[in-house]
């Protein structure tokens, strides 16, 4: 889901997923540590068989591999939310 800073993205997710793990990527601790090793989220969620929303994907393009890896080999199931699609592109995403 992409859209402009601002418009609800985060406040909708919270109140359409409240079941779901929320993964903010806001927060400096939690983007610091995907930052820094993107295999934390396989690692983590590997046998989580529910759903997954990841807040500004953008600032961590790497977690994009992870999130694919994911959903072929254990099937949990994804959100993702974001501001710049332009700046996840130049940031490692490549259009199919």
């Amino acid at each position: 889901m992409w859209g402009p800073r601002k418009t609800g993205k985060t406040w909708w997710i919270s109140h359409v997923y409240h079941d779901a793990v929320i993964i903010d990527l806001l927060k400096t601790d939690t983007l610091a540590d995907y930052l820094s090793r993107p295999a934390l989220l396989r690692e983590r969620y590997q046998n989580h068989g529910g759903m997954i929303v990841i807040d500004e994907i953008q600032k961590a393009p790497l977690l994009l591999d992870e999130v694919h890896w994911l959903i072929e080999n254990r099937g949990p199931s994804f959100v993702l939310t974001g501001s710049s699609a332009r700046k996840l592109r130049r940031g490692h995403a490549k259009p199919a």
